[in-house]
């Protein structure tokens, strides 16, 4: 990676621009990633191409997604121009199912630490069609994804995430990896969803509703959290002691919780 590019580059803060610029790190995403020349491959922010320039000599083809006009553009005359499929737009708006054919889709990239959850959050939309994710993302929010029950950091995000995907560290990445640094590290991380939930959700705006009941008041005990949704009998019966909080409950806990409240008494949310 040729360190010029990264000095003449304007830097866009708002766009959460960080640029990864250590080789033994780009060479490890890789191995991480094990690219197969017909993999239907998407990269969200290339950038100035740190990742986007080996994969090419693996695929055959790669689509990449990029919300600034300036480094698509020098994408568009630099990287394997006959290679490459640029759609120049936010990628919360983006349609992943419009380029699925007949195989699942694979999705990496080096995405703004400002878009990460609301990503993650956008591509639940497109589980079905999606082989693998991997993205790098900020330590803390990584320790929230992976967090379990009784940890400070077990959220809304640990349940909803852990419940679609298998979580992995791959790559610890030190701030000074990247230009300009951040003021945090980051974590290469790997999403495999899973081929079967422990338990299906009847409905994810019920368990949403459910989880932000609970960790919006995760100091309180659940029968005064969610009093408004579930009786403390209602909980007894669901063998979910009243006396617990938010962070004590398990994923298949709240997956219980949620279909029981999403059938009775036809509740609508």
């Amino acid at each position: 990676m040729n360190k010029f590019k990264y000095k003449y580059h304007n830097i866009k803060k708002k766009l959460g621009q960080h640029f990864i610029r250590n080789r033994i790190i780009i060479n490890q995403i890789i191995d991480v990633i094990q690219p197969k020349l017909e993999d239907q491959m998407i990269e969200i922010g290339p950038g100035l191409g740190s990742l986007t320039e080996p994969l090419c000599k693996i695929l055959k083809k790669l689509i990449v997604i990029e919300i600034d006009d300036d480094l698509s553009d020098y994408l568009n005359n630099v990287y394997y121009k006959k290679k490459l499929i640029i759609y120049i737009q936010d990628v919360l708006d983006f349609n992943f199912s419009t380029i699925f054919t007949n195989k699942l889709i694979r999705i990496f990239g080096n995405i703004p630490y400002n878009i990460s959850t609301n990503l993650i959050f956008h591509i639940l939309d497109f589980i079905d069609i999606i082989y693998d994710i991997h993205f790098m993302l900020q330590k803390e929010l990584f320790e929230r994804l992976v967090a379990l029950p009784g940890s400070k950091k077990y959220g809304m995000l640990s349940v909803i995430f852990q419940y679609y995907f298998d979580i992995k560290a791959m790559i610890y990445v030190s701030a000074k990896d990247f230009f300009p640094i951040p003021k945090i590290d980051s974590v290469f991380t790997r999403f495999i969803p899973h081929k079967y939930p422990l338990i299906n959700v009847s409905c994810f705006n019920t368990l949403k509703k459910v989880l932000f009941l609970s960790f919006n008041n995760r100091r309180k005990i659940l029968k005064n959290s969610l009093k408004s949704i579930f009786s403390e009998t209602e909980l007894l019966k669901l063998g979910i002691s009243e006396t617990l909080r938010a962070e004590n409950i398990t994923i298949a806990q709240y997956c219980i919780l949620s279909n029981f409240l999403f059938h009775k008494n036809n509740f609508k949310i």
